[in-house]
């Protein structure tokens, strides 16, 4: 017996990027949200939340890179996730070369928010 996920519904400008598993184990849409903005990493966490959203994880971003590179400049691109032993750096995604790095979150880079749907 095979499983079929639904789509959800989209919004105009939206565009459905993936299913996946979100940290709790629930299946999860990832869907990417339209617009950007260059911030630092706290304007760029405030700005997602402002539009519905969240800045990526890192699985997100790599499956982004995967799935919608062509929705992206090829340019690094801030996650949510803060750097684990250094809370002055957050995690991005070079969507140019698909390497991830850390960087202060002072800087000032891309951002994209996403938006999950857990799948019931």
């Amino acid at each position: 017996m095979t499983n079929k996920i639904t789509i959800p519904e989209l919004a105009e400008g939206e565009r459905y990027v993936v299913a996946t598993v979100d940290p709790e184990g629930n299946l999860t849409h990832v869907i990417l949200l339209p617009g950007e903005k260059k911030a630092t990493w706290k304007s760029a966490l405030k700005w997602a939340a402002s539009i519905g959203g969240d800045l990526p994880t890192r699985l997100e971003q790599s499956l982004l890179y995967t799935h919608a590179k062509d929705a992206f400049e090829p340019d690094h691109y801030w996650s949510n996730s803060q750097h684990a032993s250094d809370s002055g750096y957050a995690w991005c995604q070079d969507f140019g070369d698909g390497n991830q790095n850390d960087y202060g979150t002072y800087d000032k880079l891309r951002a994209r928010a996403v938006r999950r749907l857990i799948i019931q």
